[in-house]
Order: C-alpha cells, then structure tokens, then sequence
C-alpha cells in the first residue's frame, strides 16, 4: 500500500533537523546577522509559492511512494520554506518550493533523477552558513538538505581518515579528531553549524590555512551524485593514484553546480602541541609584512591573522574582552605557534625582541595559558559578530602575499574617496594574502541607501583586485553575491571551460542553476 506524505510539516516538529544548524554553541559564533545586506531580490508572491508547491506534488509523491520518504523527510510549509531555503545573505529573498531530506546517497540519486524528469531545479543545503547566497533557493527550487547524512562512519587509524556523511558538523568532526588523539584542522567561526558537505563545496578556509591548507587539502575521497543522477565513488581514500583525472577536484569548490556531495574520506593530523599565541601593536601597515617575514623564516606558524585599530576598538567597547595594551596601535597581528620545546619559546622571544629594535612592534603581550591564549583569540574572533551592530557592507578579497601592502593602500584610496564619511575596518588571514573589507553604516543613513553607496563603488574595487591578479572570493565561494564580478578574477574564456565542465556533469542544469555563473 503507498503511502501519502503529509505536506504540513511544520519546522518545530524536526527537532533533527533543527539542531544542525542552530547558531554554534561555541563562544567563536558569527551573528547571523553580519551578512545582512538588505533584500535586493523581491520576494516570490504568495501565487508564485502556491503555484511551486503544487507543480512539486507528483514528484513529492515520487519520492515517498517509491524511494521510502516519509514525513519527516519532506516539508512545504511557508515556515520551512523560509528557514531552509535561505543561507546568512540577505541579499534575496528565499522561495523554494519544497525541502527534502535524504537519509542515503540512493535517497539523493532519486531526487536529482525525478529533478530531471520533472524538470525541477536543486538547491544543496548544508549548514547555510555561507555569505555569498550560494544555498538560497530564490526562484521555486527544491532544496536538497544534508540534515539527516549526519554520520560519522569508519575510522581508519594506520591511514588517519574517517569516513563521515556530508551533513556532519564541522565541530563534531573536530571532536571525533580530538577522540582519536588527532586533528582537523580546518577551522572557523561557523564550525559549530557549517557541514562538511557545505565545506567542500566552497573549499573552506579560515584560520589555520597558513599551516593546513584549505578543505581541499584534506579530503582524500569524495561520494557524489552528479546532476545526471550518476553515483561516482572519486579517489577512495587514497594518497596515490595517479589514473588520470581526479575528478574529486572539480567538486571541491563547485558550489553544488556539478552534484551533490554524500560522502568524505577525510585526513586527520596530529594536534598542534602547546599553542602559543603573541598578540603585536605596530603603526604602520608594512611593518605587519615585516612582523610576518621575520617570523616566518624561524618558526612555522600556525596562524598569522591582522585586524585594525577600528576592529579592536569595537570589541573592547562591547566588553566581552579584555584590554590587553596600555595604549592602542593603528595595527595588529595575532600570531600562533607550536612551543612544545624551551628552544622555540627563546626563538619567538628573540624573534620579538628583534621586531622591537627594529621599531616595527610598539607593544605585545604573549600568553602564559591555554586560557590566556583563547582571551588572546577572542581580539580576533569577536570582531564579525561584534561589528555586525553596524550593518557592515563586506568583501572577501585576496592577493599574493607580496602585494598585500600595495593593495591594501590603492584598495583604501578608493574607499577614502569613495566613502570620505564611512567608516572602515580591515581584518583577516594575512598570512595566507585573504582580507576582510568592511565598510559601517552611519547612524544617520539608512540601510538601503547605504548599501547602494556601496554598491555603487564595487566595480572600482574589484578593478584594483584584478589588478594584482586577485580573487572576488577568498574562502566565501561565488554563489550569487559574487557573480556579477566574477570576470575580474576568471577570464571569459576560463569561463567557459566552467560552463562547459558543468554540462558534462549536468547537462540539464539542475543543480544550483544561477550560482557562480549563468549558463548562457
């Protein structure tokens, strides 16, 4: 006897689903809110939705008649649609048509077969942390969500790598590690609620890729459903296998336009030993690259991040950290190393020392703890969330590590003459060439006048990051946010080898239609 699902499922019923993508339980959490950039997108009229989520009903039925969904598994209430088809930008409007949660990789195979039948479009749905609209479902898509492949499966000691589903949290991944005596080390503020699957797609970074890498460099195996509903088993763990092309590669990074990642074969790493964190004050912007060379050269670093003057006054005055100078510096980097040994600890100290003399670093303090290492963090790791009070209009931009003090400088010309009255605040992943641009909004202008000003001055800034051979996007991914700028860090001829990429692994166009690049 088939079985009718029930299309009423209301969000709060889901507990499972739910809890994965709660705001992080850990103190490094963004607000949500940070990403809020208005809704440039208008929203899908009630019809539209009416119309959507009745057009889906013999493919719904589909699925729970012959591929075992049940309720649980399938929502199209106005309530679940809002909260699953949308990720932290606000920049468009979420108007799915229907959410779906699939258990297996087979599960997965079904929808993406039955979205081609149907013609349907899918969005893929991790932990929707990213902030470049690459998982909202905007224009009646079917939202694919990793909720349920929530499992971590086979560990395997001698070769370090656990088997996990796509829909494992980033934290929970982290804790398995530390279980086994290991690590992983990608890490980030979203780690509490972004998914692995989500990772991959965007080829996370954050604050370790100085020393680790980003999420590329840790998946030694992939599971994917492709957008013609192939399932393709890529690399299976192996570090050697040189048999052509590594298809893996191509999924690493593509957003979801090629096909929905199920499962990793992910490489663990033994855990750093007695991190030492430094936290310098210096008053010119050169003197970081110095601060950084000079240290680089004698100690291997496990994160060398850089926030302005502007950055730490916001944190200290929100009260959730501590004053750690005597007296301010217009710069600052926070530097991380291993200290395991009293050779390295004299290392750093003379390393220091040195800056000082040279009269590169004007104050720092270092800490004597792990707790006084995870205050020293928080100057850091405070500021997305902290600024986020001040609808910061943002971009995710990187160069070469030997251009960063050029670009910077041409990069503030053109805000300064731009933006004379707004107020600025850089901060990021110097270590590895990514920066945080921020740019607040005045008290006295409202929210979507401000991001016009803003807008309207973007074509200016991504010119001088074409001009350094830059990326649009260090670590956020296209999506839909980036899109229209993509051209200044992808030639259009590269661009059509994306495209034509796409159409061998989905020549129907299914698969997160309208992120990274339209198809014509």
């Amino acid at each position: 006897m088939t079985q009718s699902y029930n299309t009423t499922n209301n969000i709060n019923s889901d507990n499972d689903a739910l809890s994965s993508i709660q705001p992080p339980a850990h103190e490094r959490t963004h607000s949500a809110h940070q990403a809020s950039t208005g809704n440039t997108n208008p929203a899908k009229t009630d019809t539209d939705t009416i119309h959507n989520t009745q057009t889906v009903q013999p493919l719904l039925q589909a699925l729970a008649d012959k591929h075992g969904f049940d309720d649980s598994q399938i929502k199209t209430d106005a309530e679940s649609l809002e909260y699953w088809g949308k990720d932290w930008t606000k920049h468009f409007a979420p108007a799915p048509c229907a959410i779906v949660f699939p258990k297996t990789t087979e599960q997965v195979q079904a929808i993406v077969k039955l979205a081609n039948d149907y013609n349907f479009v899918i969005t893929p749905s991790g932990g929707r942390t990213g902030l470049s609209a690459g998982a909202v479902a905007s224009n009646g898509e079917i939202v694919v969500s990793m909720d349920k492949m929530n499992k971590i499966g086979q560990f395997y000691p001698a070769d370090r790598m656990v088997e996990i589903e796509a829909g494992v949290i980033t934290e929970q991944l982290q804790q398995f590690a530390e279980e086994q005596g290991l690590y992983y080390p990608v890490d980030f503020a979203s780690a509490g609620s972004s998914q692995i699957g989500g990772n991959i797609g965007t080829n996370a970074g954050g604050i370790k890729v100085i020393r680790y890498g980003m999420t590329r460099q840790w998946i030694l195996g992939l599971t994917v459903v492709t957008g013609k509903g192939d399932i393709l088993h890529l690399n299976k763990g192996m570090i050697k296998n040189a048999t052509g092309y590594d298809l893996r590669h191509l999924f690493i990074g593509s957003e979801g336009t090629l096909g929905i990642v199920t499962h990793a074969q992910i490489k663990l790493e033994r855990p750093p030993q007695d991190l030492t964190v430094m936290v310098l004050g210096m008053d010119e912007f050169d003197h970081v690259m110095h601060v950084l060379s000079a240290f680089q050269a004698q100690i291997d670093l496990t994160a060398f991040e850089f926030f302005d003057s502007v950055a730490i006054e916001k944190v200290l005055a929100s009260g959730h950290v501590q004053e750690p100078f005597s007296e301010r510096s217009k710069y600052y980097a926070l530097i991380e190393f291993e200290a395991p040994y009293e050779p390295i600890m004299d290392k750093a100290m003379s390393i220091f020392e040195s800056c000082m003399e040279n009269g590169w670093v004007i104050d720092g303090v270092m800490s004597q703890s792990i707790a006084q290492a995870t205050e020293l963090w928080k100057l850091r790791e405070y500021i997305s969330e902290t600024i986020s009070v001040f609808t910061p209009y943002k971009n995710d931009i990187s160069v070469l590590i030997s251009h960063v003090p050029d670009f910077i400088h041409d990069i503030e010309s053109v805000v300064n003459a731009n933006y004379p009255d707004f107020e600025i605040c850089w901060f990021g992943h110097i270590g590895d060439g990514n920066l945080h641009l921020n740019i607040l909004k005045p008290e006295n202008l409202d929210k979507d006048s401000f991001f016009e000003k803003c807008k309207s001055v973007n074509d200016h800034v991504f010119a001088v990051v074409q001009k350094y051979n830059g990326s649009v996007s260090a670590e956020h991914g296209v999506g839909m946010t980036k899109k229209p700028y993509l051209d200044y860090t992808r030639p259009n001829v590269e661009i059509d080898y994306l495209r034509a990429i796409k159409q061998v692994f989905d020549p129907n166009g299914i698969m997160n239609r309208g992120k990274i690049f339209d198809l014509d």
